[in-house]
């Protein structure tokens, strides 16, 4: 029996095991690009050890498709092989149960496993990350916190993971609302673990949710260190730094930081396409012709339309495809959330709502039916939430709502989602309401009326 880095009793034999079990688990804090080779080591040293299997399977699941789900199976039975041995701890089972049963369908019985583990051992910051992650794939921002809140007396000054916690408690805050303590917890996880780059993007989220994009360009700014050794992450951080350019109506930088960095690699991961999707969709919004740069997203996306593990991604693909790039694509993307939305899992639920009425949204949106847009999206938007991912992200799906709304002529009703939106975002006007404010008004034959600046 070996300590790891966190203290916590592991069933590894060999220091060179547990060198390597360290790595992985602070890579993984830090969303290090190094991460897998880190794990690798580990199982080749001791391919006896269950923990490290059980963690591939789930490390496998986040990446969100369809052919990584046999690989995270195939970690299960190796990790189920490993466990008949009789030498894992009891935490380190709860790691194949929590495998176990998201590959069964239900994530939020994996996220009860890992709090399992939390609860008896809360100075585990490997179980808390993975709990962060897998409740920010089903949207649970509550959760988020309240998970961090319940085990941040258990990690002292020196504990290696506090800074890359704090960093988590930075983005649950932001998510929940509470942005002035969300950037002091970012701004201080930084300070403890420079590279955490998930507590830098938590700042960067709150000067988004509070319309300050030049200060979010001032954070971003000289502190690219703290995201250049991260894995496709940190193209997401990238992504950041475009909105705030966009914001200040900079369209030139955001597509210059889209061709040099957020599309630097044509990759497939769902998070890439995300990025990349909902950025064009909402340089389009605002009048910007994007060229081509559709057309590789389309491609790929294409080929994604039976990955059906996440909604989010599912959505994100479907603006790739939408319009007259792919309407064959399109359509069989739709029908086939429709029928994942009958599958009585928990995916499934979300795949039903809001999965069902954002898809036929979207669908319509491409095909400029506006109306048909609208009322689909309306209907879908109090469940977003459900989708996963964060405010900023799903912020794209917000926007076209709104315009949805405006180009079919439901003016008070755009205008009630906008004072929503704008609620949200501490009551302060961004670009986008802004300029929506000002169509709207035009729309009525008049100018708007005062309100509060744009930061």
């Amino acid at each position: 029996m070996k300590t790891d880095i966190f203290g916590q009793t592991t069933s590894l034999t060999t220091a060179e095991a547990l060198a390597s079990w360290n790595d992985t688990m602070m890579g993984f804090l830090a969303h290090a690009a190094d991460t897998p080779t880190h794990l690798g080591r580990v199982i080749e040293a001791e391919p006896g050890f269950a923990h490290a299997h059980a963690v591939k399977g789930l490390f496998y699941i986040l990446l969100g498709r369809r052919e990584l789900m046999e690989v995270a199976t195939e970690a299960y039975r190796a990790a189920q092989d490993a466990l008949a041995q009789g030498s894992a701890t009891a935490r380190e089972r709860r790691y194949a149960e929590a495998l176990r049963v998201w590959l069964e369908g239900h994530p939020g019985e994996a996220v009860d496993a890992l709090e399992a583990v939390l609860r008896a051992h809360p100075e585990d910051a490997l179980a808390m990350k993975l709990s962060h992650a897998i409740r920010f794939v089903l949207g649970d921002a509550a959760g988020m916190r309240a998970s961090v809140e319940r085990v941040l007396p258990a990690y002292a000054p020196d504990h290696a993971g506090r800074g890359y916690l704090l960093g988590c408690h930075a983005f649950a805050l932001e998510e929940t609302g509470a942005y002035e303590k969300a950037e002091i917890a970012g701004r201080q996880a930084l300070w403890m673990a420079p590279n955490d780059a998930w507590g830098l993007h938590a700042v960067a989220h709150v000067h988004d949710m509070t319309a300050n994009a030049k200060a979010g360009l001032e954070w971003l700014t000289g502190r690219e260190a703290a995201w250049a050794h991260c894995n496709n992450f940190r193209y997401h951080v990238w992504w950041h730094r475009a909105l705030m350019h966009l914001d200040l109506g900079q369209t030139d930088t955001v597509l210059e930081l889209y061709d040099r960095e957020i599309r630097e690699e044509k990759t497939d991961d769902y998070r890439d396409i995300s990025n990349a999707t909902s950025l064009l969709m909402r340089l389009e919004l605002d009048g910007v012709d994007v060229g081509h740069r559709w057309d590789e997203l389309a491609e790929i996306s294409a080929r994604r339309t039976g990955d059906g593990c996440l909604i989010f991604a599912d959505l994100h693909y479907l603006l790739a495809v939408g319009g007259e790039r792919d309407a064959e694509a399109t359509a069989r993307l739709v029908q086939r959330i429709a029928r994942d939305a009958k599958s009585n899992t928990e995916m499934g639920s979300r795949m039903s709502d809001p999965g069902v009425a954002a898809a036929r949204g979207l669908e319509a949106f491409g095909e400029a039916r506006f109306d048909v847009a609208f009322q689909n999206l309306a209907q879908a938007r109090p469940a977003m939430q459900r989708a996963g991912g964060s405010h900023a992200q799903r912020d794209v799906f917000e926007r076209m709502t709104i315009d949805a709304g405006i180009r079919a002529g439901f003016l008070d009703r755009a205008e009630a989602i906008l004072d929503e939106r704008q609620a949200q975002r501490a009551g302060r006007e961004d670009g986008y309401t802004a300029a929506r404010r000002e169509l709207i008004a035009a729309g009525r034959g008049g100018r708007r009326a005062a309100s509060v600046p744009a930061q």
